[in-house]
């Protein structure tokens, strides 16, 4: 009788065991394809990019969020509510799902895949549940896509702008460290983050944006330091 129970122990010890394995693997791979949502989506409340935060989305209408102004009329008036049905379809073919929204992304064609994308959402959209993600470091190396944006009021001198100076088609960045690191027009990048963590007023932040280093973005706290902050002069 005790090697009986023995057995059954064990075997129910295996059983879970791989079930925990199964689930960490589902897991591990809708983390993974969360990836390429991080770039525009944020699992933070109220913490808005290119879309809208996707925290607590289970069960609110499509176009809802309050402190994101940029739905299209199509999502708006869709009449959408977000459930792991409705979320499958939208993340399967947007366009088909809502016409005429602005979703650019194509969509994932792979069932499995959009299940585990789902799996990992279900959990992490939950209060409090937001998986702290991959942060891509600031300076010449970050915004690159992927992984949480940084604290632009947080960065370091290499990463906070002190002049700007422009010269036929080249601009001038000097950081506050000293440093002065030269741009084709083109390559530069001029935006503004208005939020709590977008940067101080008048110390602009100065964050790479291209593989090679040849590009840049410069973040101002509010769009009438931008015109004040370049000097014509070469």
């Amino acid at each position: 009788m005790r090697c009986i129970s023995l057995w059954m122990a064990t075997l129910v010890s295996a059983v879970w065991c791989e079930s925990a394995l199964a689930q960490s693997q589902i897991d591990q791979r809708g983390q993974r394809a969360f990836g390429a949502c991080t770039p525009c989506h944020s699992l933070e409340p109220d913490r808005n990019m290119t879309g809208p935060s996707l925290a607590n989305i289970w069960n609110r209408h499509a176009g809802s969020l309050q402190s994101f102004e940029r739905y299209s009329d199509a999502l708006k008036s869709s009449e959408v509510r977000w459930d792991d049905k409705s979320l499958d379809e939208w993340i399967k073919d947007p366009q088909r799902f809502i016409p005429g929204n602005h979703m650019t992304f194509q969509g994932v064609k792979d069932a499995r895949a959009r299940a585990d994308l789902l799996a990992f959402l279900r959990k992490a959209t939950q209060p409090g549940q937001a998986p702290q993600l991959a942060q891509q470091p600031g300076g010449m190396t970050g915004m690159m896509g992927g992984g949480r944006v940084p604290n632009l009021k947080k960065l370091g001198a290499e990463d906070r702008v002190q002049s700007i100076s422009y010269c036929r088609d080249t601009y001038k960045v000097t950081t506050a460290d000293g440093k002065t690191h030269d741009f084709w027009e083109r390559n530069l990048r001029f935006k503004t983050d208005s939020g709590a963590e977008g940067p101080e007023k008048g110390a602009p932040a100065f964050l790479g944006a291209g593989m090679l280093g040849d590009r840049a973005d410069v973040i101002f706290a509010d769009p009438g330091e931008i015109s004040g902050l370049i000097v014509a002069r070469c």
